[in-house]
């Protein structure tokens, strides 16, 4: 029998534990919201971007100068040999070497053309001596002719009057026959001259062109004009110039030299922030190379016009941020983190914007003494909203929906006009920026009828 009571009494101890064991589980897995404050203080508005450093001022490493002039036909030059990206360079120091196959085709070509010329030119002058020799030889026997007519005419004296006049006539004749072969010969010289200079232009031209074009060969080796790094230079399409890449007379760049004194951060804005960021804005900067540093900056210029990169959906801005003062480890194409402040407000009240619900444009927030407030929020950033109204610095909130909410009790029922009051203005402003975009679409639309160009395109360019 005692045995018995001992069996009864463990296997209700058993079944105490189980539900004890069973009764904290459950009250372990009763949801609890987490509870955030209300804090006051520097509330800052923040666009945050990723950049990409650039000197503010190059000296750009160029091929000759020459290759822009006129009778130096020459099309893409391929670059041969270049430094690697990142050498430290004298005055004069070696940078790089363009390809001369093409180059040297073109004047093989150019000297044939010129001993062509010489060829012709040498022809010339000898085939107008030639014909000069023979005009001058007519004159002379033209004068043999005028002295015999004239002794045909003194010795006619004996003779009938008709044989008179004939010896006359001839004589005539041959004065006449000379005057021609001397203006004959005089315009033949002049038409001799003319032909001789066509060709000796020509031959000229062609001399100068082969001088000019052996003049750029003979600077096809590249030196360093300064001091500095030499960077390799981003092309229209953002690719750099390397060994095989092309350059021309309209493009001459090779490399640049920047000034690492003076940097500069290039990143790109999304349309939806741009309206926030502007020039003079502060920006808190970092570089993904040196994650302990830190670096402050300005936003220098913003860009009106938004354009398509790649692999991406939306239209960016291009804003170009200074960097304050200056650090030697700083290099161009080195990664950024920018955080542009768009905004700052002393002594704001905020909460945390996962804390706030909205129920037919109605805003509120729960607090853990059982209310519901209704509140009018301000500006907002990636965390955090301002409330201007409803609640205070210390204030106790759910951060996320508590608990049967149902229960808490509704309070701010007076600021209800003013937050509808904020969304009539806001409509408005909206409705003003819409009907501002719409007649600035009419507008280009209508300058695009009228002058044939492309929207946002002015005439002649």
């Amino acid at each position: 029998m005692k045995k018995k009571n001992i069996i009864i009494w463990s296997s209700v101890a058993v079944v105490a534990i189980v539900l004890i064991v069973i009764f904290a589980a459950r009250k372990k897995d009763v949801y609890k919201p987490q509870v955030v404050k209300a804090q006051r203080g520097l509330f800052e508005i923040i666009v945050t971007t990723t950049g990409e450093l650039e000197a503010e001022n190059n000296i750009k490493i160029e091929a000759p100068t020459g290759m822009r002039a006129r009778n130096v036909r020459l099309g893409e030059i391929k670059i041969q040999d270049l430094v690697p990206e990142g050498t430290v360079v004298k005055k004069g120091d070696y940078v790089a070497m363009l390809d001369r196959t093409s180059a040297d085709n073109s004047l093989k070509d150019l000297e044939d053309e010129f001993e062509a010329l010489q060829g012709k030119y040498e022809r010339t002058l000898l085939d107008t001596s030639l014909n000069l020799k023979g005009l001058r030889d007519d004159i002379e026997n033209q004068k043999f002719n005028i002295e015999e007519a004239k002794i045909a005419v003194e010795q006619s004296i004996y003779e009938p009057p008709a044989t008179q006049r004939q010896y006359t006539n001839n004589l005539e004749k041959a004065r006449r026959s000379y005057e021609q072969a001397i203006n004959n010969y005089e315009l033949k010289v002049e038409q001799a001259q003319a032909t001789v200079n066509d060709v000796l232009i020509e031959l000229n031209r062609k001399r100068r062109q082969l001088d000019e074009l052996r003049e750029v060969l003979s600077n096809f080796t590249i030196f360093a004009p300064n001091d500095g790094m030499v960077i390799y230079f981003r092309d229209w399409s953002g690719e750099k110039r390397r060994i095989g890449s092309s350059i021309s007379g309209w493009d001459l760049v090779v490399a640049t030299l920047p000034d690492l004194s003076n940097m500069l951060s290039k990143t790109y804005v999304n349309e939806i922030d741009i309206s926030k960021v502007k020039p003079g804005q502060p920006v808190r900067m970092g570089v993904d190379a040196f994650p302990e540093k830190s670096y402050t900056g300005i936003v220098k210029e913003v860009s009106n016009i938004g354009e398509q990169l790649k692999n991406a959906d939306a239209k960016v801005f291009e804003v170009i941020i200074k960097v304050d003062g200056e650090d030697e480890i700083l290099r161009p194409a080195m990664t950024t983190s920018n955080k542009i402040i768009t905004a700052s407000i002393d002594s704001a009240v905020f909460i945390p914007s996962e804390t706030i619900f909205e129920r037919d444009s109605i805003t509120y927030v729960y607090k853990t003494n059982g209310v519901r407030q209704i509140v009018v929020k301000g500006p907002s950033n990636e965390n955090y909203t301002v409330i201007e109204q409803g609640i205070h610095s210390g204030d106790e909130l759910y951060l996320s929906l508590p608990q049967n909410p149902t229960r808490f009790k509704l309070q701010g029922d007076e600021l209800i006009p003013v937050i509808k009051s904020r969304l009539r203005q806001e409509a408005e402003k909206e409705a003003e920026e819409e009907k501002k975009k719409a007649e600035q679409e009419k507008g280009r639309g209508m300058r695009r009828m009228v002058t044939g160009a492309p929207t946002g395109i002015q005439p002649g360019l």
